[in-house]
């Protein structure tokens, strides 16, 4: 069984799509279709520059997203190769379970980029810059990083926000409380406690206003029925219900991505190849996390042609 998979942020870089886009008319359309969605000219920022606003939260969450969206119609419309044919499963590493559930068509691309135009609009604007942080614990399992977070909080928000396996958990929250957490990993036998150069600290309980925004939002929005299960960040379950998959959502701006779980989960339900989307960011998280599986990351037109030759 195999299992399609999207990057969340960090994964932009300028000139991405850019080859992607002269290669396949079919990730142009894509490129396309944002950029009207969102009345701004998007794919020119994402091929140009300049690197600090295509890393703004409201500009790189539909960036990445368009970008594993186009990958993925090139592979669909120029390969022949159909997402319900060929994958048992979607998932996404937090905005990445966006571009998931826009691959299975529970949203359109339209709305999908509106959505996370508005997601990184609503998770920058809930907790001032400078007030929060985010750090990486390398080295750590998620149990002693959840220990380390309640006793750095003393009274603030400290969280796991991400357990990207293979010894890696990203914690978030108030910044002092954060810089706390780095001082007892370190007391803990952590290998290193890496801050993390973002505008905002995701997923945790100070992204409540963010995450009221997008309950408004997701209100509005039809979901359909996936064309296959999409395992969900705050659960590492699958789920096709609309309504429950609406309420995963919003639980996840607060909650943590549990990414290692959600692997795992897969490989349990028999996926044993995993095909990531855009970017070469979560293949090698799953080599970590499940060194039997497959785990191939398609980033070039070059990489989607030997992908569907190989089917």
């Amino acid at each position: 069984m195999r299992a399609f998979i999207f990057p969340g942020q960090g994964s932009q870089a300028v000139g991405m799509g850019v080859a992607l886009a002269q290669a396949s008319a079919a990730a142009r359309a894509v490129f396309e279709e944002v950029d009207d969605a969102l009345g701004q000219n998007l794919s020119r920022l994402m091929a140009d520059g300049p690197p600090d606003d295509l890393t703004l939260t409201e500009n790189a969450q539909p960036a990445i997203m368009a970008n594993a969206i186009a990958t993925l119609r090139m592979l669909e419309i120029e390969g022949g190769v159909r997402l319900a044919d060929k994958a048992a499963f979607v998932a996404g590493h937090s905005l990445g379970e966006y571009s998931a559930l826009c691959a299975g068509e529970a949203f359109d691309l339209p709305t999908t980029a509106r959505l996370l135009r508005l997601r990184g609009q609503a998770m920058q604007a809930a907790v001032p810059v400078g007030e929060g942080a985010m750090a990486a614990l390398l080295g750590a399992d998620f149990a002693l990083a959840e220990a380390i977070c309640a006793d750095a909080a003393q009274g603030e928000v400290c969280q796991a926000a991400n357990d990207n396996g293979g010894g890696q958990v990203v914690i978030s929250g108030a910044k002092a409380a954060v810089e706390r957490a780095m001082a007892l990993a370190k007391e803990r036998g952590v290998k290193r406690a890496l801050p993390l150069p973002v505008s905002a600290p995701f997923h945790c309980a100070l992204m409540q206003p963010a995450a009221d925004a997008m309950a408004e939002a997701l209100a509005r929005v039809a979901i359909r029925a996936p064309l296959v299960p999409v395992y969900a960040n705050v659960t590492a379950a699958a789920a096709v219900d609309p309504d429950t998959i609406r309420g995963l959502l919003v639980a996840q701006v607060t909650g943590t991505v549990r990414w290692r779980e959600s692997v795992e989960a897969m490989v349990a339900a028999g996926v044993g190849e995993f095909v990531e989307f855009g970017a070469k960011v979560l293949g090698p998280m799953v080599k970590r996390i499940a060194p039997d599986a497959t785990a191939t990351s398609l980033v070039t037109a070059a990489d989607v042609e030997a992908f569907a030759a190989s089917l």
